[in-house]
This record gives structure tokens, C-alpha cells and sequence, in this order.
């Protein structure tokens, strides 16, 4: 595999590693991605910085029995790398479909984008900057609250 082709790999799965530990209920897991980071809402224009910071926004996320009950999907993904500066920028959709009861239907709660910047430091890639975009929201209130 070429070096472009393992920095997208990688970036991808850095991607994915937020919608696995976030639908797993590991919120700890999901603020430790931002430990260099910013992570930005364009709903609320807030700004935090590191994981401690992002950390708090997790601790209004409903947990039952441990999990969200959510499924994070991420599409139409596309990634630029500027492999010489050590930089990365991507953007793609996230759609959040939750199911709390088994048996009853599952609902889409939310869905927007995530732009990402991404660095390499120490030889791996790691986030920079978050911005989460909602552009379309359902019924939040056993998600978050």
C-alpha cells in the first residue's frame, strides 16, 4: 500500500474510531479522539478545546443499560491530504438512527455533516478541529438531554 493509500486508510478509520466508542457508550473513548483538538458546533457556535472540554458535552448523552441505543452511520466521505505539510481535511455526512425498545421501530434522530482537520504527529494522524453541522433533527429527547 502506497503512502497516500495508508493515510486515507488511516484517516477513515479515525473517522469511524468516533461512531464505534460513541455508540458503544464508551464517552470517554469519544472525548480522548479530541485531546488536540478543537471541537466546534455550528449550532450552538461553541468552541471547546481537548478532551476535558468535549468530554462535558457527552454528559447529557441518555444512556440505557451502558449504550445509547444509536447507530452513527457516516457517509459520502471524501479526503483531502497534504501528505508534505503532515495535514488532512474531510467531510462527510453522518445520519444517527436510534432504537430504544426492541421490537418498535427505529428512528432517524438526527443527521448533518462532520468537516474535519486533521495532523500527523509522532508518525499517526490525529484531529485538529471538529465542526458538527446539524442540518436536520427529529426527536432528541431520549438521545440527549
Amino acid at each position: 500500500m502506497d503512502n497516500s493509500a495508508t493515510d486515507l486508510a488511516s484517516i477513515t478509520a479515525l473517522i469511524h474510531a468516533y461512531a464505534r466508542p460513541l455508540d458503544t457508550g464508551d464517552l470517554d473513548g469519544v472525548a480522548a479522539l479530541f485531546e488536540h483538538s478543537t471541537w466546534r458546533s455550528a449550532l450552538t457556535e461553541s468552541v471547546l478545546q481537548g478532551k476535558d472540554q468535549v468530554r462535558a458535552v457527552y454528559d447529557g448523552v441518555r444512556l440505557y443499560d451502558g449504550i445509547p441505543r444509536t447507530k452513527h452511520l457516516i457517509t459520502n466521505l471524501s479526503i483531502d491530504v497534504e501528505t508534505a505539510a503532515d495535514r488532512a481535511t474531510a467531510e462527510c455526512y453522518f445520519t444517527v438512527l436510534q432504537g430504544i425498545v426492541p421490537g418498535e421501530p427505529i428512528e432517524i434522530i438526527l443527521s448533518g455533516q462532520y468537516v474535519d482537520r486533521f495532523e500527523r504527529a509522532g508518525g499517526r494522524w490525529r484531529f485538529s478541529d471538529r465542526l458538527i453541522a446539524v442540518d436536520l433533527a427529529g426527536d432528541l429527547t431520549r438521545h440527549f438531554g
